[in-house]
């Protein structure tokens, strides 16, 4: 991911969370940030395919467990999506 897709995404994050000072790392999962349930999962996921233009499937979205698969699977999207 290139450094404003990056700051794209933690922007998001901040916005779900109501956290202006959130920083992400790869480790980062469910239990280290207040308030993200499943309700704010799915809003995180929802927001994360607005902004960049993209859709997850279930399977994909399921298969994640912390924020670094999430940093993968969005570069891959992204490079997939992007005419090289």
């Amino acid at each position: 991911m290139t450094e404003s897709q990056m700051e794209r995404l933690t922007d998001v994050f901040r916005t779900i969370f109501n956290m202006p000072d959130l920083t992400l790392y790869r480790e980062m999962s469910a239990t280290d940030v207040a308030g993200w349930d499943s309700f704010n999962h799915i809003n995180l996921v929802i927001t994360i395919e607005e902004e960049f233009e993209l859709r997850f499937t279930t399977e994909e979205v399921t298969s994640l467990q912390n924020v670094g698969d999430l940093f993968d699977l969005l570069d891959r999207k992204l490079k997939t999506a992007s005419p090289s």
